[in-house]
């Protein structure tokens, strides 16, 4: 028996807000807005929805400098992302020598069937300029 996720108004307050903000943002950051919103949504409700639409492949998820799990509505395929540790600017890019490197390291290890996420972290040029 396959498990369906139920399409609640707390996971679409979660979704709507994600899709209109393009930052990377944690689940008590979301949490936040949508309680400032007005919406009555528990933490434990916005963990489970975040976390749901990461197995769905509807959002990204990248551990932020400090370990923490931060959201981002992102489009859709295999990406990786330049984060900036300053002011969490983000880019999507593509990485075809990454691809190759990960698919060579895999095939060299006898590994079928493997996956990568990556994620960048560095300085925005804003940010490079201030310092």
């Amino acid at each position: 028996m396959t498990s369906t996720k139920r399409n609640t108004w707390q996971r679409a307050a979660v979704r709507d807000y994600l899709v209109s903000n393009e930052d990377f943002s944690t689940a008590q950051e979301v949490h936040a807005e949508l309680r400032g919103m007005g919406d009555k949504v528990g933490l434990a409700t916005v963990y489970r929805a975040l976390q749901s639409m990461v197995e769905a492949g509807e959002v990204d998820m990248v551990r932020t400098p400090d370990g923490e799990a931060a959201y981002r509505a992102c489009t859709p395929g295999h990406h990786h992302h330049l984060v900036c540790r300053e002011c969490s600017y983000t880019v999507e890019i593509e990485a075809e020598s990454v691809e190759r490197w990960a698919d060579g390291v895999a095939r060299q290890y006898g590994f079928t069937d493997a996956g990568h996420e990556l994620e960048i972290f560095g300085l925005c040029a804003d940010c490079s300029a201030k310092n």
